[in-house]
């Protein structure tokens, strides 16, 4: 499972022209799922993100969790396309990905372990097209891989 995290100052995500997610500072999440992950790795990347340092603390550097930060919340969109293999030739292959059934529900179980940690979670919806805007912070950008 793959999280790509950007601190953000705020960020929203749009479907069809309605807004479905947004916060204020915090973390973007796009999440990929692969075929190899299952929910005990779903559960460790909710914790891995909910304690990663990434937010800003007094002096400015990145040494705060969403959970170190009051009014920090993260908005996860999920992101098929982290998953592919993009090592051979110029488009990607996107058969490490996982299926659409078993990747809605790992993005779902991901959204609830980090919103039972205490995050204050909006989300996109999965599967549809989505119009994502953002404010990037920093800018400041992780790619946290969980096996």
């Amino acid at each position: 499972m793959i999280a790509l995290l950007q601190r953000v100052s705020r960020a929203s995500v749009e479907v069809a022209g309605e807004v479905k997610g947004a916060i204020g500072p915090g973390v973007l999440v796009l999440l990929g799922v692969v075929r190899s992950d299952d929910e005990a790795i779903a559960e460790r990347l909710a914790d891995k993100v909910a304690h990663y340092r990434i937010l800003a603390g007094d002096d400015g550097r990145p040494d705060r969790s969403l959970l170190d930060t009051p009014d920090a919340a993260a908005l996860v969109v999920s992101q098929f396309t982290l998953g592919a293999n993009t090592r051979k030739g110029r488009r990607p292959d996107y058969g490490p990905t996982a299926p659409a059934a078993q990747a809605q529900s790992l993005y779902t179980t991901f959204v609830r372990a980090l919103a039972a940690r205490g995050v204050p979670v909006e989300q996109g919806i999965f599967g549809a097209d989505m119009q994502v805007a953002l404010v990037n912070d920093g800018p400041v950008t992780f790619w946290l891989e969980v096996s």
